[in-house]
């Protein structure tokens, strides 16, 4: 069978370009390490025909799409408390238990939502 499309010429090369822009994606997304390296991307190509009423000339479309994995979700935590007016407040959970106080990333002692009980930074 004689060969009709040279997919790397096809469009001028575009279409081989587009393909490429999308591989590109995929590995930019694979090597996130905010994305599960495990779960499949794909690139599709659809390439639509569309003949005139003489069946003379096709018009060709082509669209190369990526289909990407999302970062992986962040889990949090938070503190659900009232204010001095009784209205609904809250505060990310720091500590990791409600109520206890935790040495923070600056060597501090905080409360569990972070706030500082004991600085030891030099004034």
């Amino acid at each position: 069978m004689p060969q009709i499309v040279d997919l790397n010429c096809f469009a001028d090369g575009a279409m081989a370009e587009r393909f490429n822009q999308e591989v590109q994606k995929v590995l930019e997304n694979i090597t996130d390490p905010n994305t599960d390296p495990t779960k499949v991307r794909k690139v599709t190509l659809t390439i639509n025909f569309n003949s005139n009423d003489k069946r003379e000339v096709v018009n060709v479309s082509v669209q190369a799409k990526s289909t990407l994995t999302p970062a992986k979700n962040i889990d949090t935590q938070l503190l659900v408390d009232y204010d001095s007016k009784g209205k609904v407040t809250g505060a990310e959970l720091k500590s990791g238990v409600k109520g206890q106080t935790y040495i923070d990333t600056e060597g501090d002692i905080s409360t569990d939502s972070g706030e500082k009980i004991i600085s030891f930074k030099n004034k």
